[in-house]
């Protein structure tokens, strides 16, 4: 587990109505995080969550402090994070931003670069790999990437075959 204290889940779209409320568009669409924490973090500041309902367009929220619509536009394109601890993760739950920074080995321990990033695509979710100055993607599936260790802050995959590499 990474010992960052909170953890970015989303961002503020837009307001919503004239009486404060924001619009909240969460990384992962299927997260109920919204709906069960009490405090968030919008750009860096605490703020208490009076209320949050999901909609199809992302979650309504209410947000302590935020009474007008000129108040919830000057949120928008905040970052939204929560506090990791409100996250209720069990010691084996990885969390996608915590692989970014990871150390990638070849399952015979041959270095292979660096997670950069995560690739939220449709449908899968690939990690981005930067080695001197190629980038590589590897889908983020149990066959192509057979050991995390986030204490030794290292990824081991076994790419497909013919994995596609970019020129950085």
């Amino acid at each position: 587990m990474r010992d960052d204290a909170r953890v970015e889940i989303g961002g503020i779209a837009r307001a919503h109505g004239i009486k404060g409320e924001v619009v909240i568009v969460t990384h992962d669409p299927d997260s109920e995080t919204l709906g069960i924490v009490e405090q968030v973090y919008v750009a860096g500041v605490p703020r208490k969550v009076l209320g949050a309902r999901d909609t199809q367009r992302g979650w309504l929220v209410q947000l302590e402090g935020v009474v007008t619509r000129n108040d919830a536009e000057a949120l928008r394109g905040a970052r939204v994070e929560v506090a990791r601890e409100d996250l209720g993760l069990e010691d084996e739950d990885v969390l996608l931003s915590d692989l970014v920074g990871c150390k990638v080995f070849l399952p015979d321990g041959t270095p292979w670069g660096e997670v950069a990033a995560i690739d939220a695509g449709p449908g899968q979710d690939r990690l981005v790999i930067h080695d001197r100055g190629v980038e590589r993607l590897v889908p983020l599936v149990d066959v192509f990437v057979s050991k995390i260790d986030l204490d030794a802050r290292t990824v081991t995959v076994d790419p497909p075959e013919g994995t596609p590499e970019t020129k950085l």
